[in-house]
C-alpha cells in the first residue's frame, strides 16, 4: 500500500457555449490545453454551459483555474487574469451562461467548496452571431490563454509571479501590476 499523498492537481473549468462561437471560448481553450498535454498537470474539464451540475467539481478542490467568455468592453480577444477572493469579486459582465455561473460561485462558497481561483477572461464582441467558429482575435488569444494558465499552475495557490513579456502588464491582477 502506497502511504504518499499525491498532490491533488489543479482543476482547469472551461465554461462557455460552443454554439454561439466566441461565447464557447472557455471550452475552446480546454480543448487547446488538452491538445498541448496539459492533461498530465492538471485536471481539464469542459463545462459548457452546466451550472450547478459543476458543484460536485469543487469539493475539496485547493485550486481552481476558470476560463470564460466577458462582455466587458475591452478589444475583442482582449485576455485578463484576476484572483477573485468573494462571488461578488467576479466580473459583472460574464457572458450569456452569467446567472447560472454566479450561482454557482455562491453556491460553492455557501457549502464551504471555495478553493483559490484564478479567473481568466477573454473579451468578447456580439452574442448574435450563432456559429461554431471562434473570431480571428479570439482564436488568437488561445497561446496567451495557454501561458496564464502555465503560469498559474507554476504559482499553485501562493503568490501571482511575473508573467512573461509576451504578455502585458494589463493582464496581471492589479496587485502584480503595482
Amino acid at each position: 500500500m502506497n502511504l504518499v499523498a499525491e498532490k491533488q492537481k489543479t482543476l482547469i473549468l472551461g465554461v462557455g457555449n460552443l454554439l454561439m462561437g466566441d461565447e464557447g471560448i472557455g471550452v475552446a481553450a480546454i480543448r487547446h490545453l488538452e491538445g498541448q498535454g496539459f492533461a498530465r498537470f492538471a485536471e481539464l474539464v469542459d463545462g459548457g454551459t452546466s451550472g450547478f451540475h459543476l458543484l460536485g467539481l469543487f469539493r475539496n478542490q485547493q485550486h481552481l483555474i476558470l476560463i470564460d467568455a466577458a462582455t466587458d468592453d475591452k478589444p475583442v480577444g482582449t485576455v485578463s487574469l484576476i484572483r477573485p477572493r468573494y462571488a461578488n469579486d467576479f466580473p459583472p459582465t460574464l457572458t450569456a451562461h452569467d446567472i447560472g455561473l454566479k450561482d454557482l460561485i455562491e453556491s460553492a462558497a455557501l457549502l464551504g467548496y471555495w478553493p483559490e481561483v484564478d479567473l481568466i477572461t477573454i473579451s468578447i464582441g456580439d452574442l448574435d452571431l450563432m456559429t461554431m467558429e471562434l473570431s480571428l482575435p479570439v482564436a488568437a488569444a488561445l497561446p496567451q490563454i495557454e501561458i496564464l494558465v502555465r503560469s498559474c499552475l507554476e504559482k499553485g495557490i501562493t503568490a501571482v509571479k511575473p508573467v512573461p513579456a509576451l504578455l502585458t502588464s494589463s493582464l496581471l491582477p492589479t496587485a502584480a501590476r503595482q
